[in-house]
């Protein structure tokens, strides 16, 4: 079958308001902004403008002849058991259980690991259209009862509630404004710690920015308003404040961080005299301090600290000067991503170009063997208690969905607990990596997938994934969609570009603020490898796609070269780099991204900002910009005012421009199952057709 011409029959697009009267100016420079109404998500006008660009959307995008067998394929594909990592507490054993096609994942509970499990939690009891999702979950010391997070919508916001795990009734209590919280019990399970915002004003909930959190204490059978205020800051807005109580009961350990900086502060309260202040044990904000465990009075921390690509030190309680701290693990030359301590045990998670490899160690640091894991791919999970004698993990690659393994720590032997079920056959496929050099020289990890033996001629449909950003770190993972596309005959490609960390502090800090171009670079560098020495694909047949930062990246690099790419998906993108701090949590992004506010940040945001970027008359790739309207964390107007700028930019006979807005969903977290199946359909639909496939 041949795809449709995609400029046989322009598309006729809602009109966008544009008010030539909004101009700001930075620094002596005027920038307009004339889609600036659409920041009003409450409008009316934004309102109707939401519904038009849907029906436009869902007109094309159901008109094109494949959407409906690839929906019913990844429907195929999402059939099947799916297991989380089980966890265990007194007598218990807690795992996440997805029967396939429910809209959300429910939580069971067991006597065991291989006993029956019976329902605990059903998040679709708190909502009939299944858009209220389990965000957190956290048993108590024994196991009896549950603390557990809803969020509703896709909001960022949670509300937490604690369930009777014997019986499985709800206790009264219910917590509210609740946003990158954790929650951790008092040993004695009197209650829990937690952190909150203030109330945001009415009807400010998706929008207003997020600042002045505090750890409060919450007893059970009390109400909210007479939780025990435990630490605050109101001399410091934008630090965020994240308490848990160790493992033994008798200190709360407090992480403070700023925004999405790396670096961070540690400070601690002994519970056994609470009386006493906050101890501010690491506060030069110098470094980046996790911590793993307590061990002989000493606290260990995996740190960047002198060690871009981290280590192992111990920090002694009594004498906690920096010339008394030891090195338990020395950096080595794969990045260390993290460490927990289980059954006495050091397990340490390294990133080997973008791979796991697991390592154990003792509580010396004494290397004593490497944990055989089942191939080349992702392994996630060994958390646990020094008193445990097992752990789990998970192991996934792109062409195999996700194993669980049972791990005997001691003597690192392991056996699978669950298999999921895999859409293909993973030995049809093969997995290869290059290394392709940047515009500086810098070589850039690339992974390769297709179907075996496949022939090249410059003409395969690729798919191009990236992120590049904040330190996280891309790694091969089975996807149900990215299987489809395999099937379909597409090639998948993932680049692990600088501003992640794949390789440490140093890879992460060459793409951020004034280095934020060379995590555009390397993205087209790839593109222009898969063309060119690759010899996989060309212009014609290249996609590109990513989310959330991701977003920014495919809306960057499509302004930067159009001519790369015949189609291009910015989902959830930060689109607009002039205005992205002034919104829930974007003012934490300028860690990686710099501030307006500053001359020479706002010169290199203002270069490459999708939004600032788009020129009138230019022949950009066929488009669909995607969002939804109750993403709190990249608010949706990012998304509306590209589209509205693009659909205007886009040369007359240039393909299509669309958006899709996902109503009763959020950034991507707890959506329901039914929303992401169709979506992952439009997008596979709207690929098949811009790139021409059979």
């Amino acid at each position: 079958m041949v795809a449709l011409d995609l400029s046989a029959s322009p598309l006729i697009y809602p009109e966008s308001r544009r008010d030539e009267t909004v101009v700001e100016v930075h620094h002596g420079q005027r920038i307009a902004d004339p889609y600036r109404w659409l920041e009003d998500d409450r409008s009316e006008e934004t309102a109707a403008w939401v519904k038009a660009q849907n029906q436009v959307t869902r007109r094309h995008l159901d008109a094109i002849p494949q959407r409906n067998a690839i929906e019913r394929r990844l429907r195929e594909g999402w059939q099947g058991e799916r297991h989380g990592l089980p966890q265990q507490h007194g007598e218990f054993w807690f795992w996440s259980y997805q029967d396939g096609l429910r809209d959300q994942a429910q939580l069971m509970v067991a006597g065991g690991l291989d006993q029956s499990a019976r329902l605990l939690l059903d998040p679709l009891e708190f909502s009939a259209d299944g858009t209220a999702s389990l965000s957190l979950w956290e048993p108590s010391e024994d196991g009896r009862l549950l603390v557990y997070g809803l969020s509703r919508a896709g909001s960022d916001w949670q509300e937490f509630r604690v369930r009777d795990v014997r019986t499985g009734k709800d206790l009264p209590d219910v917590l509210k404004w609740i946003k990158f919280s954790s929650a951790s019990w008092a040993l004695d399970g009197s209650g829990f710690y937690y952190s909150r915002f203030p109330q945001p004003k009415a009807g400010a909930a998706l929008t207003q920015a997020n600042k002045d959190q505090k750890i409060y204490f919450h007893r059970l059978g009390e109400p909210q308003d007479k939780d025990r205020l435990i630490y605050e800051r109101p001399d410091e807005p934008d630090w965020g404040l994240h308490a848990s109580v160790s493992e033994s009961g008798e200190h709360l350990l407090i992480h403070v961080t700023l925004g999405t900086e790396t670096r961070n502060r540690f400070f601690y309260r002994d519970l056994r005299q609470p009386q006493e202040p906050v101890v501010e044990l690491l506060n030069a904000m110098d470094a980046s301090y996790d911590f793993i465990a307590e061990v002989d009075g000493s606290f260990y921390f995996l740190t960047d600290l002198d060690a871009p690509r981290h280590r192992v030190i111990a920090i002694d309680l009594k004498r906690p000067q920096r010339a008394h701290w030891r090195e338990i693990i020395a950096q080595g030359a794969d990045n260390l991503q993290g460490v927990s301590c289980v059954g006495d045990h050091l397990i340490c998670h390294y990133l080997r170009d973008a791979r796991s490899a697991v390592m154990l160690h003792d509580l010396r640091g004494r290397h004593l063997r490497e944990i055989s894991l089942p191939g080349l791919g992702s392994a996630a999970g060994f958390g646990g208690r020094r008193s445990q004698k097992l752990t789990h993990y998970s192991f996934t690659s792109f062409t195999t969905a996700q194993r669980i393994e049972t791990l005997e720590v001691a003597s690192a032997s392991s056996r699978t607990w669950r298999q999921s079920r895999s859409l293909i056959n993973g030995e049809d496929y093969e997995t290869r990596q290059v290394f392709v050099p940047s515009r500086d020289g810098t070589r850039v990890p690339l992974f390769l997938v297709h179907r075996r033996g496949m022939a090249f001629a410059h003409d395969a449909p690729t798919l191009l994934y990236g992120y590049g950003g904040f330190n996280i770190s891309l790694r091969p993972n089975y996807s149900v969609k990215v299987a489809a596309w395999l099937e379909m005959g597409g090639v998948y490609a993932m680049a692990n570009l600088r501003g992640g960390g794949e390789y440490g502090a140093q890879w992460h800090e060459a793409g951020t603020k004034l280095r934020k171009q060379n995590v555009f670079d390397d993205f087209l560098a790839c593109a222009r490898w898969l063309q060119g020495e690759g010899g996989i694909t060309s212009a014609k047949r290249l996609a590109i796609m990513g989310g959330s930062n991701g977003g920014l990246l495919v809306g960057a690099c499509m302004t930067q070269a159009p001519e790369l790419f015949a189609a291009a998906i910015p989902a959830v993108g930060v689109m607009d780099m002039l205005r992205f701090e002034r919104f829930t949590i974007g003012w934490a992004w300028r860690s990686d991204y710099g501030s307006v506010e500053d001359a020479a940040q706002f010169k290199a945001l203002l270069a490459y900002s999708p939004l600032h970027q788009l020129r009138d008359g230019q022949r950009y790739p066929a488009t669909l910009v995607t969002t939804a309207d109750h993403d709190d964390r990249v608010v949706p107007a990012h998304s509306f005012k590209f589209a509205a700028r693009l659909q205007a930019a886009q040369a007359k006979d240039g393909p299509p421009v669309l958006i899709r807005i996902e109503t009763s969903a959020g950034h991507g977290a707890g959506t329901a199952l039914r929303k992401v199946l169709s979506q992952s359909a439009d997008e596979l639909a709207f690929l098949w057709q811009a790139l021409a496939m059979p």
